[in-house]
Parts: structure tokens; C-alpha cells; sequence
């Protein structure tokens, strides 16, 4: 891992392909989510939010590369497990829950990872690169979410929610693979790095 500097161009990518997950992944969560009741969310703000405010009186610890990277990591590998284990298992309310509280603890590090990239990355003009890389890989993970649902759900005929999401998931599990495969090389020695592009 590069201990000193993030190499832009593969952080670019990640954060493209991360953003594209969430695009395509989105609209899945509300079909996966059905089973749970209401007062399961509930719970899940109250731990959430209880979470983030124990994330963020470590940040004076937390606040540098190497954390950031390991959260990071952290963060992608869960998402790869949850992808994996809707695959693996069958749809119930087993799997739902699962699923939430999956969700929830990547959540939960969400507002500690936009503030370290801000401090980590200091450069305006590679934040603009990364934002914008952001908004777009989200836009085409919405864009591509409602073309993949409608292909096939005329050309191929699978028109049950719980099939059409089950099917994503394959999508979805490859993006993940890529996801860490760019956020690996970002922190490689080898990169360049932000000071090198400016």
C-alpha cells in the first residue's frame, strides 16, 4: 500500500465503479427489504446514527491513509459478502435482515470516508475529478439498473421482482470485483500519484 499518497487515476475509476454499484443496486434494496417490518428500521436509525457518533469520536485516530484505505477495503469487502450471500441463500426474511444490517454498518462509515477523502486528497481540482467520476458512475448505474430490468423483463419475459433483483445480483457481483480491484491499485506504490497529474 502507498503510505503516502493516493494514485488519482485508479481512485477515479474506484470511485466510478463504486458509485455504479450504488446506481444499480438501489432500486433492488426496496424489493429485498420487503419483508422487514417497519420498526426494523426504526432500530436500524437508532444503531446507525448511535454508530456514526462512536465512528467520529475516533477520528482524531482514524483520520489518515492507511485507515482509510483498510475502511475502505473494509467497507467493499462487506458489500462483496452481502452480494454473495443473496446469491448463495434463498430470498426470505432471514436473507432481508441480513442484508439491512449489512447495509447499515457500510453506512455507517459513510460520512468518515467523504470527510477523510476531503482532508486525504486536499487537491480541488482532483476532488472535482473524483466528484464528478462519482455523479457519473451513479447516473449509469441508474441508467443501466432501468435498461438491464426492462431487457429482461420483455426480450426474456422474467417479470417477478424477487427473479428480476436475484439476476442483478450477478451484475453486481462482477462491479464489486472491479470496484476492489481499483481501490487495490489506488494505494499501490507503483500509481502515480495527485501530485504527479498537477
Amino acid at each position: 500500500m502507498n503510505r503516502g499518497r493516493i494514485a488519482l487515476r485508479p481512485f477515479i475509476k474506484y470511485r466510478f465503479f463504486n458509485s455504479f454499484f450504488t446506481g444499480l443496486s438501489i432500486g433492488s434494496i426496496f424489493i429485498i427489504y420487503a419483508p422487514l417490518q417497519p420498526s426494523v428500521y426504526s432500530l436500524g436509525g437508532v444503531f446507525l446514527a448511535l454508530s456514526m457518533l462512536l465512528i467520529a469520536k475516533f477520528y482524531s485516530r482514524i483520520m489518515n491513509l492507511r485507515c482509510f484505505y483498510l475502511i475502505s477495503m473494509g467497507v467493499e469487502l462487506v458489500m462483496l459478502i452481502l452480494v454473495l450471500y443473496f446469491l448463495l441463500f434463498s430470498y426470505s426474511y432471514k436473507t432481508a435482515l441480513f442484508m439491512y444490517i449489512g447495509y447499515q454498518a457500510t453506512f455507517a462509515f459513510g460520512s468518515y470516508l467523504v470527510r477523510a477523502e476531503t482532508i486525504l486528497v486536499i487537491k480541488s481540482e482532483a476532488l472535482t475529478l473524483i466528484d464528478v467520476s462519482r455523479q457519473k458512475g451513479y447516473l449509469a448505474g441508474m441508467i443501466v439498473s432501468y435498461l438491464f430490468y426492462k431487457t429482461i423483463e420483455g426480450p426474456f419475459g422474467i417479470t417477478q421482482n424477487g427473479s428480476q433483483v436475484y439476476i442483478l445480483h450477478y451484475l453486481l457481483f462482477a462491479v464489486e470485483i472491479i470496484t476492489i480491484m481499483y481501490l487495490a491499485k489506488a494505494f499501490r506504490r507503483s500509481g502515480r500519484n495527485i501530485d504527479e497529474l498537477y
